[in-house]
C-alpha cells in the first residue's frame, strides 16, 4: 500500500530528539523515523520467525525423539572455519 498515509502523534520532546538524531546522521526526521520503524519491524519478524522455528522443532522432537545434545552442537560449531569443520551431525534418539 505504498503512498497510503498513517498519522503518528509525537510529543514535542520526542520530536526534538528525532530532529537531533536525524541531524547527527545527515537524515531528515521522516527518513530517520522510516528507518527506525523498518528496523523494528524486521527485528519483530525475525523474532517471530525464530519462535515459530522453535515451536516446529519442539513438535518434531516430540514426534520423532530425534535430537542432538548441547555438547554435540558445541563440538560441531567449534569446528566451523577450521580444518576440523564437518557437516552437521546426524540426529539420534
Amino acid at each position: 500500500m505504498s503512498g497510503s498515509s498513517t498519522t503518528l502523534n509525537i510529543d514535542d520532546r520526542l520530536k526534538k530528539r528525532i530532529k537531533i538524531a536525524a541531524d547527527a546522521r545527515g537524515y531528515n526526521p521522516h527518513d530517520l523515523m522510516i528507518a527506525a520503524i523498518t528496523q523494528h519491524i524486521q527485528r519483530e519478524e525475525t523474532r517471530e520467525n525464530f519462535k515459530q522455528e522453535v515451536i516446529d522443532s519442539w513438535r518434531e522432537y516430540r514426534e520423532t525423539g530425534l535430537h542432538l545434545t548441547g555438547d554435540e552442537v558445541k563440538t560441531w560449531l567449534r569446528g566451523w572455519g577450521t580444518e576440523a569443520e564437518t557437516d552437521i551431525p546426524e540426529c539420534h534418539k
